[in-house]
């Protein structure tokens, strides 16, 4: 040996030997993809090699594997919101639909919390659509806290919480320009969702792509949650939404009790009419805030319905209702549970969630009796 010092490996020169392997086409494994993606959140590499690394994924097509790994490597870097109560849920989409609708998952997080279900709501600015969860919060005046203890002291107080992404995944800043200068959904609309700060185990998440219903739920499954729904709503030919919807029929595939279902949800079902896309359609966050708080004051339309549908499907996850029975839809179920999140608008009980959000304030939460 003539003890020449081997050549140093930068993270930059790490990652680009990846990066080429997605060039000619090849797959990542699990180990891989926490590998690339765990460099991306430490730092350090160019831009422009991450948003090629993403649009490689996106144009080859994205793997569960590949999922599993990058998942793996944000939970190792997140902030985590410890202890929360037993049963603690989420509802959280994808984004990357591209269809601006208002928020629903946010307006579900009030209407559950408004029934005794402990809801760690996990969101973000908008990247890929107009107004983000994170948007509308500040339109609508609720502050959120950057600080995990002081969260899980309210989620343990009030039962509710609003997670801003950035405060609990700093590492994800690195990507953050990549990801906006796309402007168009990557493997990180998937990601995001199944990195809870709070380690909750049960999920209702909306999925952009049908494709990705069953590998999020097994990705789920694999990290160890206990009860978990990813849902697509088709609501046009060749359009579908990272929602329970009216526009049409919505697939879901589910985990209970350790086994996997697919299924199809109609709004039927759940004793709702139908109803266009365009009926909820969004805008900015004043506007988005402004629908949602006349929806949790009693507003009806096609938003009510769509919320009702949705918290009906959350309420389940979170072990309050049985609507699937053998991977069947129960219907009478299904109703039931959408009765309890009407009420809830109806008797003032969400806007008063609303209200106790905005002054920091546990809010007076309803007993909800199962049935």
């Amino acid at each position: 040996m003539d003890g020449t010092p081997a050549p140093t490996v930068t993270p930059t020169d790490a990652f680009r030997t990846i990066l080429n392997r997605l060039a000619v086409g090849e797959t990542l494994n699990e180990a891989d993809a926490e590998q690339a993606f765990g460099l991306i959140m430490d730092g350090g590499i160019p831009d422009m090699l991450i948003a090629a690394f993403l649009m490689a994924l996106r144009v080859r097509g994205e793997q569960r594997a590949e999922l599993l790994g990058a998942v793996r490597a944000v939970r190792s870097r997140m902030r985590r919101v410890a202890p929360v109560p037993a049963g603690t849920i989420d509802v959280c989409g994808t984004g990357g639909d591209g269809l601006g609708t208002l928020n629903i998952s946010t307006a579900v997080a009030f209407v559950l919390a408004a029934l005794g279900v402990p809801v760690a709501k996990h969101g973000n600015k908008a990247l890929s659509s107009r107004s983000g969860a994170t948007d509308v919060l500040g339109a609508l005046g609720v502050a959120l806290s950057d600080d995990p203890a002081v969260i899980a002291t309210r989620l343990n107080e009030s039962g509710l919480v609003f997670m801003a992404a950035p405060s609990h995944h700093p590492a994800m800043r690195f990507a953050a320009p990549a990801r906006s200068a796309l402007g168009m959904r990557t493997l990180f609309n998937l990601i995001g969702p199944l990195c809870n700060p709070a380690d909750v185990t049960r999920q209702l998440v909306g999925v952009f792509d049908p494709a990705w219903l069953r590998p999020v739920v097994e990705t789920l499954q694999l990290l160890g949650s206990e009860c978990a729904w990813a849902v697509h709503g088709t609501c046009g030919v060749g359009q579908g939404v990272d929602e329970l919807t009216l526009a049409g029929p919505t697939a879901i595939v589910a985990l209970q009790d350790g086994v996997l279902y697919d299924f199809v949800l109609e709004p039927g079902d759940a004793g709702l009419p139908p109803a266009p896309i365009s009926a909820i359609a969004g805008g900015g966050p004043a506007e988005n805030a402004a629908a949602l708080e006349e929806l949790l004051a009693g507003a009806r339309g096609a938003y009510r319905d769509t919320v009702l549908l949705n918290a009906a499907a959350a309420l389940h996850v979170a072990g309050r209702g049985n609507i699937l029975k053998e991977g069947e839809v129960q219907p009478a179920s299904l109703r039931a549970l959408v009765a309890e999140a009407a009420r809830v608008l109806d008797d003032g009980s969400a806007l008063a969630v609303l209200k106790s959000a905005r002054a920091g304030m546990p809010p007076v939460r309803d007993e909800f009796i199962q049935g």
